[in-house]
């Protein structure tokens, strides 16, 4: 599904165009990074997203600098990373990190009327499944002020790096440690807001924070 534009050409061997293991590292995300060009100056903004079917839904501003880069029909960028660990090799040229990575090229869509809302209550259910049903509608206003904008998943290239250090052969046997620093993102304990009314508690989808 890669084009060529989205060819890996930088460690190719790293390289996954299996779908699904794209889409269950998109899933696994809530925050990517979007660059377009604004005034000839290239800019990169994180935002929010949810993965619905084979588009991704980015939330924000009707004012923010991607929703004005996708109505002027700018093509985009789209950027997931999750790190697993650091990669502790004998050698600085040897260590690096694993990871998993999924980079999509394309064109928005800023969503109006219906479709609109839908990705408004897709994002808020992907973000913390179950919130939905608890919240109040948004408001006209507040509706005025969002911007949801769909990318399809159709120019898309991803890398996955995993796995030991791979040491050169002569440095085997030297007394240098060597391994692997897991890292992943984990979800605390919910705090309350300080301005919460006595007698709320907390709710069954936030104990715990699962997505």
């Amino acid at each position: 599904m890669a084009s060529d534009p989205t060819r890996i050409r930088r460690l190719p061997e790293k390289a996954v165009s299996d779908i699904e293991t794209i889409y269950q590292i998109l899933d696994e995300g809530f925050v990517c990074h979007v660059a377009y060009v604004e005034r000839e100056r290239p800019v990169v903004i994180p935002t929010l997203y949810a993965r619905r079917d084979d588009t991704m839904i980015l939330h924000g501003s009707t004012a923010s600098g991607i929703t004005r880069a996708v109505r002027r029909g700018s093509p985009i960028s789209i950027a997931v990373t999750h790190v697993d660990g650091l990669v502790v090799a004998r050698s600085g040229f040897n260590s690096s990190a694993n990871y998993r990575s999924v980079v999509v090229h394309g064109h928005g869509r800023i969503l109006q009327g219906q479709e609109h809302l839908d990705a408004l209550d897709w994002t808020v259910e992907t973000l913390i499944p179950g919130r939905l049903q608890e919240l109040r509608r948004p408001t006209e206003h507040e509706i005025r002020q969002t911007a949801t904008i769909e990318v399809p998943l159709l120019d898309v290239s991803a890398k996955v790096s995993a796995g030991p250090p791979d040491d050169d052969a002569g440095d085997l046997a030297s007394d240098i440690w060597a391994g692997i620093v897991p890292m992943m993102l984990v979800a605390g304990p919910p705090v309350p807001a300080p301005d919460l009314r006595e007698g709320i508690n907390l709710p069954d989808y936030l104990d715990p924070y699962q997505r």
